[in-house]
């Protein structure tokens, strides 16, 4: 049985997070996914592979009915994210909200002129999203990591969907919780940051803009989530003195390959 974690209800508003629907055996990568519904509208945040679907829309059907699903949001383009997306469009009354760099794409995970009029491209700037009687922020994170990429900030629950950005990959049975203690998380995330995100200066950048914001819960589409403004401040802080991506690469990692497989 699936076990989704409410991160915020008030009644009104909701936020869902879905972090057991990818198997902890094999080799398929850990995922989350994310529901928010505001008075009975409803977005799905990076609803994952094929590998999630049944058990996703089976499982948020105890929140709003699935067929009336009015967004499906990408950060970007990876398997990870919308490889499903054949299955939302066929499934539901859905549209796509993602990059228009990425809008182009998104179409071949799918068959002939289905996504024909369900495509939201949405340019480098942002935008915002309504929703129920409140909005869903699409906030710029591009290269962290992908060329087009969003985040989506909830302004009622406070919660950023942070993407590839902060993740760790860890077990799912602790993916569904905060981090208790940010200093030893880091080694958690730390090799994948500094490999997936492009350089530090566009963390910076993230950083500056983000801290406009007013975070309560930073929640990755990998691992476990941060918690309270302390915690938020803290990954924010690494974030913004992070060294990754071309400001370590070198010589030595454009080489001829040597050995046979």
């Amino acid at each position: 049985m699936f076990a989704p974690t409410e991160l915020y209800n008030d009644g009104k508003h909701i936020c869902i997070s879905f972090s057991d629907l990818v198997a902890e055996a094999g080799e398929a990568v850990q995922a989350n996914q994310f529901l928010v519904v505001d008075n009975g509208d409803d977005a799905l945040i990076d609803p994952g592979g094929n590998m999630t679907y049944h058990a996703l829309y089976m499982t948020m059907s105890r929140y709003v009915p699935p067929k009336k699903l009015r967004y499906v949001c990408a950060s970007h383009a990876d398997p990870d994210i919308i490889a499903s997306l054949a299955r939302w469009i066929g499934g539901t009354d859905c549209q796509l909200v993602i990059s228009s760099i990425w809008s182009r794409f998104a179409p071949h995970f799918c068959t002939g002129t289905s996504t024909e009029g369900r495509i939201m491209a949405i340019k480098d700037e942002g935008a915002i999203l309504p929703l129920g009687k409140s909005s869903l922020h699409v906030i710029p994170a591009h290269f962290l990591h992908s060329e087009g990429n969003f985040q989506f900030y909830d302004p009622v629950a406070k919660i950023l969907f942070s993407g590839d950005l902060g993740a760790s990959l860890m077990p799912p049975k602790i993916c569904g919780q905060p981090v208790p203690d940010f200093a030893r998380h880091i080694p958690n995330m730390e090799g994948f940051h500094r490999r997936y995100m492009v350089s530090n200066k566009v963390c910076r950048l993230w950083a500056r803009m983000v801290r406009q914001l007013d975070i309560e819960m930073i929640v990755p589409q990998h691992g476990p989530f941060f918690k309270g403004k302390a915690m938020c401040n803290q990954f924010i802080d690494w974030i913004d003195n992070l060294s990754c991506g071309v400001d370590l690469v070198s010589e030595a990692n454009y080489m001829l390959p040597q050995s046979r497989v």
